[in-house]
């Protein structure tokens, strides 16, 4: 998996962390003359835009195929003029953090098996593999791009509860499975976990559901800058999340991590996205 040895530079800030059931992080784009970064969070999506949509083997890219495959990786998102209520940039967003704060790696990258690029896949969000201590770690995630975060947080609960189904986890070992690279460390330790043979509970075992909330923030509203008292309003605002995830007795059953970026406008960042998304189309 050479490829994903290199990664973009890094943009987000970590501003809070927790640890706990549910344990987490939150992040942050940061500010710039007293203004939050919203035109550079949305480049740094852009960036990360090639190994999101575009399996392992794809990401050879060189001065001299670098539009093409760029262009390749945009046109897999989506296309679809209507995208105020598309959530791609949260996964993007939700992809990069894990891959550049976690050293995760993708095993099976969500849009290579939409049938067409605007279709809405009921399948996780992010699958990506991690090897604390030499040993594989599935981090499965599910991502929700909001203005609210009350919103946000039910959706994601709604989802992962539903992602807990017998039916649904079969279907997703057949489906994932044979997406998986055989150049992915600890192929073999990693294939056995999604074949059908293989009970579920030892795939949810070895798994981290990974919930991304992306809303926005009356910290960053009130914010100029990233102080102390900004860091105490972002972790409230996660604790409340992490409120809501532990009444909800998911905690208890699996594990999971909880990561927060703050928004100051979900509308502007999504339009931003998709203007840079749509010009490389």
């Amino acid at each position: 998996m050479g490829a994903y040895q290199a990664k973009p530079v890094r943009l987000l800030e970590n501003v809070h962390s927790a640890q706990g059931a549910p344990g987490g992080d939150s992040y942050c784009a940061g500010f710039e003359l007293e203004q939050w970064r919203c035109e550079p969070l949305a480049r740094h999506l852009i960036e990360w835009l090639p190994e999101y949509a575009l399996p392992e083997p794809e990401l050879a890219i060189s001065h001299a195929n670098a539009y093409v495959k760029l262009r390749e990786a945009a046109i897999r998102v989506y296309t679809s003029a209507k995208y105020e209520k598309r959530g791609e940039a949260g996964e993007i967003a939700l992809h990069a953090i894990c891959r550049d704060f976690f050293d995760t790696i993708p095993i099976s990258p969500r849009v290579f098996y939409k049938s067409t690029s605007n279709d809405v896949v009921k399948s996780f969000d992010m699958v990506h593999a991690r090897f604390p201590n030499g040993k594989p770690e599935i981090w499965l995630g599910e991502s929700k791009l909001y203005t609210k975060a009350s919103d946000a947080i039910t959706d994601a609960i709604g989802s992962v509860s539903d992602h807990l189904d017998k039916g649904f986890l079969t279907n997703q070992k057949l489906l994932l499975g044979p997406q998986i690279p055989s150049s992915t460390p600890h192929y073999d330790e990693i294939r056995a976990l999604f074949q059908s043979q293989t009970s579920l509970d030892k795939l949810i075992s070895a798994a981290v559901f990974v919930v991304g909330i992306f809303c926005e923030s009356d910290a960053i509203k009130a914010a100029k800058t990233i102080d102390d008292s900004y860091r105490e309003g972002v972790a409230s605002e996660w604790g409340y999340l992490s409120d809501r995830v532990r009444k909800s007795g998911l905690a208890a059953k699996i594990k999971i991590a909880l990561v927060y970026l703050p928004l100051l406008s979900k509308k502007t960042l999504v339009e931003d996205f998709d203007k840079r998304l749509k010009g490389l189309q």
